[in-house]
């Protein structure tokens, strides 16, 4: 007897020499294709509710084999099988990763208390960020609950932190000096009244921001999870980031969502119709 792997080839190789027939012999195969489906559909979903009736242990071993699996999912009578909550966990995690790394932070799975909890553990300056409680609410648990529904509570465990020599905070004495530069990022005009502009400079994401001949720069980042704000909406001189809510003053970068964190400022100056940011190097 065949097993599916070879069942599935055939099958394959019809539809490819159907594929090259024109479209009326298509549209009749096609048609001829789908009314044999209805059937065995409609006599599968039958012979279930009978089983269901005499022996849920006849159903259970039946579908337990191979090929009445397949032909049942292919026929959407059966649910496919949940990925493990271990691995649905960690697939949400990595989900949200790249915003906390992009401010030096990140998050671990810590342990799964069943029947509804799961506890993380906020690593670097996710750990004493002030909006660190805001990051675990709408981004780490959110991601959590979209891929775990029977999952109703995640919890920040305590964290310790120790002393890393590779954070941007401690200089080596090995280590190159490190300067500033003026450098030129746009001209007055390309920055719309009471508008922002996106600016890429040196592996770097900026946001500008123009009010009267007045320019504020800041690095294109919610403070959040990272998220670009350069499509947030900009009103009375407030941005709202597109991705959570989060809103900024432009004026002063100060977040108003989370008042003890502020977007990162860069000096500007400006010469002529030219701007100039001070960016390190």
């Amino acid at each position: 007897m065949p097993n599916l792997e070879e069942l599935v080839r055939e099958i394959n190789r019809f539809e490819a020499i159907i594929s090259e027939w024109d479209e009326s012999q298509r549209c009749v195969a096609v048609g001829l294709k789908r009314a044999i489906e209805d059937l065995h559909k409609a006599a599968l979903t039958n012979l279930i509710k009978s089983l269901k009736q005499e022996s849920m242990s006849a159903l259970r071993h039946a579908v337990a084999d191979e090929l009445v699996y397949a032909v049942l999912l292919y026929h959407e009578l059966v649910k496919p099988p949940k990925a493990p909550l271990t691995q649905r966990i960690q697939t949400a995690l990595e989900e949200v990763r790249p915003g906390l790394k992009s401010h030096n932070g990140d998050v671990e799975l810590v342990a799964i208390q069943p029947p509804d909890t799961v506890e993380v553990r906020l690593i670097g300056t996710c750990s004493s960020c002030p909006a660190s409680t805001l990051t675990l609410s709408q981004g780490v648990e959110q991601a959590i609950k979209n891929h775990c529904p029977e999952i109703s509570k995640v919890v920040a465990v305590n964290y310790n932190p120790i002393v890393n020599n590779a954070n941007p905070g401690l200089i080596s004495p090995f280590s190159s000096k490190i300067t500033s530069t003026w450098i030129k990022v746009a001209t007055i005009d390309q920055v719309l009244e009471l508008s922002v502009l996106a600016v890429q400079l040196a592996g770097t994401s900026l946001i500008l921001y123009r009010q009267d001949v007045a320019i504020k720069c800041y690095r294109n980042a919610c403070t959040h999870l990272g998220s670009p704000l350069e499509k947030g909406k900009v009103e009375n001189g407030i941005i709202t980031c597109p991705s959570h809510g989060f809103q900024y003053s432009l004026e002063t970068g100060k977040c108003l969502t989370a008042p003890d964190v502020s977007l990162q400022s860069y000096l500007v100056k400006i010469k002529g119709d030219k701007i100039f940011v001070k960016l390190q190097k």
